[in-house]
């Protein structure tokens, strides 16, 4: 059997050999590894397959709540959709990044209530998402102590429903504010949005799917409400309409889904939330395939993100606003890099990283407990020793004169080169790979390996002090691993500064 097996190896297998029982050792040829080098340097994605040329993909993340500011409870569907979102972009998609807002329901008409009888003038006419968050919290306060500020609450929402114009104007004005509110604190995160379609831009379709699922015959009455059953799947029903004829998110939903399939017609449709709503995706998604929608429709649950060991919470006293969590990071990691002659700039770009890549290197489906020492190590598997090992890199290229190496043929006869050159090669399959199993941390993971089989070979390796052949292929090999990691890090939403 070895024998047929040498006899028929391919060329790119340099040596055959028998390991023990059971088991062949296989030396893939250097020239071989090589090639697939120089047609990896040469390809502008980096060996990324193309295989979402011509589809599209609608990705759901982040969505915040109107007239509230974002916490660092919204880290995670923040950071982990974006980097979904850049990932299926590298492979070709089509991709639009929607912001499903929560902005619209009971809330608002505690809002308006609370926005007229519970700011000042001044906060009305310098209106801030804080102030309506102070107006929300005092309104639905006094809803709880007093029945008839309950019931004006009730009056006001009504309003908005019927299209009251001051109440309309006072909505689209609210809007308006947590909308430039959100954008300032995504120009931070280097996240961008296609579009902001909130829950009330499907309300006039509500009506619409009620009625669809009704003659189908999915929806039926219940105790005055009207609810879809999964008997056969064996889940609890899912209410459609509820007794005082409104509707609900697995009404929007579907609305959302129809909207969506008519205005892109995609291939798939990814929600990324957390894992407190699974029950609700598995009914809808139901739902929708009764419903005869062919688009895949795809759930990625998160694990809830603690911090000190405690659940986040306003009860536990440590509900972080976001914009407090950023300028941390940025304080912590100027105390890194000042005395490495680093300024302000450079430490958002490492604690900005740190903070992305301390959630992205984590299955998305587990817990999270946020821990600020491991984020901003400069050793270990953090954002900032990946960033160190890509400025390590351009140091070392610059010592060597940033020379033309385009020409150079790359050499992997050594070992240590041999595993460092198959590891990037496996770039492209791993954020193919990443992307099927909507898990970044499958990147992530892959990065941290690449970094440290590369300072392996840093130290086993000269370079500079190589006989100019041998020096010039393996700064090549040098500059290809920077390239591989420096776009990698990015689909994660990370930035390389060439210094530290």
């Amino acid at each position: 059997m070895f024998a047929q097996l040498e006899a028929s190896r391919p060329a790119f297998v340099a040596k055959l050999e028998l390991a023990g029982p059971g088991f062949l050792n296989i030396t893939v040829s250097p020239d071989w590894i090589a090639a697939r080098l120089a047609s990896l340097a040469s390809d502008v994605h980096l060996g990324v397959p193309q295989t979402g040329a011509g589809k599209k993909v609608v990705i759901d993340y982040s969505s915040p709540n109107a007239a509230k500011q974002m916490h660092i409870g919204h880290i995670r569907s923040t950071v982990i959709g974006n980097a979904i979102d850049r990932i299926f972009r590298s492979l070709g998609y089509d991709v639009i990044a929607d912001n499903h807002l929560g902005d619209w329901g009971t809330q608002f008409g505690i809002l308006i209530k609370g926005y007229r009888d519970c700011l000042t003038q001044e906060e009305r006419d310098n209106l801030t998402v804080q102030n309506l968050e102070k107006c929300y919290v005092l309104s639905a306060a006094k809803a709880k102590e007093d029945e008839s500020w309950k019931d004006a609450c009730r009056e006001e929402l009504v309003k908005l429903q019927r299209g009251d114009a001051d109440d309309v104007a006072l909505w689209k004005r609210f809007i308006a504010i947590s909308i430039a509110e959100f954008d300032r604190m995504y120009a931070k995160l280097g996240v961008k949005f296609d579009t902001y379609r909130g829950e009330s831009f499907y309300n006039d379709m509500m009506p619409g799917v009620v009625e669809q699922l009704k003659k189908v015959g999915l929806a039926e009455p219940s105790e005055g409400a009207l609810v879809v059953k999964f008997e056969a799947e064996k889940l609890p029903v899912a209410i459609v309409q509820k007794s005082d004829g409104g509707f609900n998110y697995t009404t929007s939903d579907i609305a959302c889904v129809e909207s969506r399939v008519k205005d892109y017609d995609p291939e798939r449709i990814i929600y990324v939330t957390d894992d407190r709503q699974q029950l609700h995706f598995k009914q809808f998604f139901i739902i929708c395939e009764k419903l005869g929608y062919t688009v895949k429709l795809v759930h990625v649950p998160f694990g809830l993100m603690s911090y000190g060991g405690k659940a986040i919470s306003t009860r536990e006293g440590n509900l972080i606003k976001l914009d407090d969590l950023l300028a941390e990071a940025v304080r912590r990691a100027y105390e890194i890099v000042k005395d490495r002659g680093g300024d302000e700039k450079l430490a958002e770009q490492i604690g900005f990283g740190a903070v992305k890549y301390a959630d992205l290197s984590h299955d998305p489906g587990t817990a999270i407990d946020f821990d600020w020492d491991k984020a901003l190590a400069l050793e270990g598997n953090s954002g900032p020793y990946l960033q160190y090992a890509y400025a390590r890199v351009c140091s070392l290229l610059d010592k060597a004169g940033n020379p033309d190496l385009s020409g150079t043929a790359f050499s992997c006869g050594e070992p240590a080169e041999r595993q460092l050159a198959l590891q990037l090669l496996q770039f492209g399959a791993t954020v193919k790979r990443a992307a099927e199993s909507y898990k970044p941390s499958v990147l992530a993971d892959y990065l941290f390996q690449t970094a440290q089989l590369y300072s392996s070979f840093y130290q086993r390796s000269p370079i500079l002090k190589s006989e100019p052949a041998v020096r010039d292929a393996r700064l090549r090999l040098c500059s290809l691993f920077g390239a591989v990691l420096s776009t990698g890090l990015h689909l994660l939403g990370i930035e390389t500064p060439p210094r530290i």
